[in-house]
């Protein structure tokens, strides 16, 4: 009997759980909803108000900036050290454990930052305290997301697995849109006290209903069929030293493929301080290039993802990974000349479109690349390890490229294409996945050496 059949049995009998696509990706989504609402909240604020609130008052707009940049990039740096502990944990005591236990320590972070003591009130002590949360919040997000596509792929029925898993990447958008939203009634309703008194304050304390209602949906999530069959095989290796041992080449392409964050952090974080720091444009109406760029990715997200699963997911991603390299360069060059038209409508193209059809494709092209056994563990590490080189440096580079008065729009263009067309690159080497089940990419991704080596063991 094949392992397929074999499984399939087991689920018919009972021993296994039944597939339930449909609320894993409810899951899954509601989780990165708020995993992203959290980090796109942090995000617009360091760009509008706490390189003001956080540092001393003598500080330079530009260092403030800077400052407030590396706040950001916090989260990220300490995402790595997260995926060695949380990809693991769900890889041994199942997607569903870590979901629940970094939902309320995302949630619980990102509520405290909205009753932390600003540097006017402790001092120093305030932006320690700023970026003991972050560090909280990158340790929770790098099991999270990596666990939720797990998840989502695992449910999904064979010829659907790059649309149910593209629902992980809908929900950040939702989170992202959701936490810029707030922000522009907060920013054009609010006088300047009223914003840097308590107005920034308010997004923060949000996340507390979202947590809420995601609990509620994912106490009822049942683990995978498949994650269940593999976890009850006796393998004594940890499932970190089989992905750096059996795996590390795939992580490495993960790592490198992932770095196609850059064009998000752009769009949510850098550019809109580049914007109205550097060349006086309105906050309220920059923050709108997102909102309508997120209302555009929540249609081209399920679009995507649905053309994966017929013409493969490296076709795809790497077209939204070249588009995105091209769109970054008239954008960027519309904010300097202060063109509001067109800085629109070359921001929602890159974001909502091009950006978004690599972003749609990703869980699933990334995840299966992994066997079932280590797909968490492996899925952590490499996105995790991109996204600390992309939302740890890109913020900071930009803002170094961009000049001391924040006005250069040219050399960080330059930056963000080389890094979309380094992806589009290493995305060639990987093997196509669509048209194989979840066994034989297990099998695909397993060499001789490695069953050799978990058989004798």
């Amino acid at each position: 009997m094949s392992a397929t059949a074999a499984k399939v049995q087991a689920v018919a009998q009972g021993q296994l759980p039944e597939r339930t696509p449909k609320r894993a990706a409810l899951a899954s989504w509601i989780g990165s909803a708020l995993e992203y609402y959290d980090f796109a909240v942090y995000g617009t604020a360091a760009a509008l108000v706490l390189n003001t609130l956080f540092f001393p008052e003598d500080t330079s707009p530009g260092i403030a900036v800077l400052l407030a940049m590396g706040t950001v990039g916090v989260a990220y740096i300490v995402r790595p050290f997260g995926a060695m502990i949380m990809g693991p944990l769900a890889d041994r005591m199942g997607r569903r454990f870590v979901l629940m236990l970094t939902l309320f320590l995302m949630g619980g972070a990102t509520f405290a930052i909205g009753f932390l003591p600003t540097y006017e009130d402790v001092g120093f002590l305030a932006p320690a305290l700023l970026v003991l949360c972050r560090i909280i919040q990158g340790l929770s997000a790098s099991g999270e997301q990596a666990s939720a596509i797990s998840v989502s792929l695992e449910h999904a029925d064979d010829n659907r697995r790059a649309l149910t898993s593209s629902w992980t990447l809908h929900g950040t958008q939702a989170g992202t849109l959701l936490a810029t939203g707030i922000f522009i009634p907060l920013t054009a309703l609010l006088n300047d006290e009223q914003l840097y008194s308590w107005g920034w304050r308010v997004p923060f304390w949000i996340s507390a209903i979202v947590v809420i209602v995601a609990w509620l949906i994912r106490r009822h999530l049942e683990e995978p069929p498949s994650f269940e069959a593999r976890r009850r095989e006796t393998v004594a290796l940890t499932p970190l030293t089989q992905t750096l041992r059996f795996h590390w080449r795939a992580v490495l392409r993960v790592t490198v493929c992932a770095l196609i964050n850059t064009i998000n952090i752009y769009i949510t974080v850098w550019a809109i301080s580049f914007a109205t720091n550097g060349h006086g444009l309105d906050r309220s109406t920059m923050l709108w290039v997102p909102v309508l760029a997120n209302l555009l990715a929540l249609v081209a997200i399920p679009i995507a993802g649905h053309l994966a699963d017929r013409v493969g997911r490296k076709k795809v991603f790497i077209f939204g990974a070249l588009g995105s390299a091209i769109f970054v360069y008239p954008y960027l060059y519309f904010i300097a000349q202060g063109n509001m038209v067109a800085l629109f409508i070359c921001g929602v193209v890159l974001s909502g479109a091009m950006y978004s059809a690599a972003n749609a494709i990703w869980p699933s092209f990334y995840a299966e690349q992994f066997p079932t056994r280590v797909r968490a563990t492996g899925l952590a590490l490499g996105t995790q390890l991109g996204f600390a080189l992309s939302g740890g440096l890109v913020p900071v580079v930009a803002t170094l490229l961009a000049g001391d008065q924040q006005t250069n729009w040219f050399p960080p263009a330059v930056f963000a294409t080389v890094v979309c067309v380094i992806v589009a690159l290493t995305a060639m080497t990987a093997k196509e996945t669509y048209t194989a089940s979840l066994d034989e990419i297990d099998d695909m991704h397993t060499t001789e050496k490695e069953r050799t080596t978990l058989a004798g063991q």
